[in-house]
């Protein structure tokens, strides 16, 4: 299995070939990204701990490396990380729970001794 690091990079390559080869298409989706994350209610860090409940039940690889990198630098705590990825078990069930392997990977990658429990 890749790393999560290895992940988030083939997201970074992903966007810049989408970018060169589709830039109206892709441009399209990251300014609604940019639109939808926006609003103020949320903390940043917050809105990336729903996405990470979201990945984890969409069990997607890439999205969980890139929410967990994104959460863990705005403030989140590894608790928090795994917790919110519980939020996913409870509403998708098993195969939520599998997908908790790829999340403790990517906050076992992203974090590191200092980062608050």
């Amino acid at each position: 299995m890749p790393s999560m690091k290895e992940r988030l990079q083939e997201v970074g390559q992903l966007t810049h070939r989408l970018r060169d080869e589709f830039p109206n298409e892709t441009e399209g989706f990251l300014g609604f990204i940019r639109e939808a994350e926006g609003g103020a209610a949320l903390s940043i860090k917050h809105k990336e701990l729903v996405n990470i409940a979201l990945s984890v039940a969409a069990q997607c690889e890439w999205c969980i490396a890139f929410h967990v990198n994104n959460a863990i630098q705005a403030g989140a705590t590894r608790n928090e990380v795994v917790e919110a990825g519980f939020q996913a078990v409870v509403m998708h069930g098993g195969p939520a729970f599998m997908w908790m392997t790829p999340l403790y990977q990517a906050v076992d990658e992203f974090t590191t001794d200092e980062t608050p429990e």
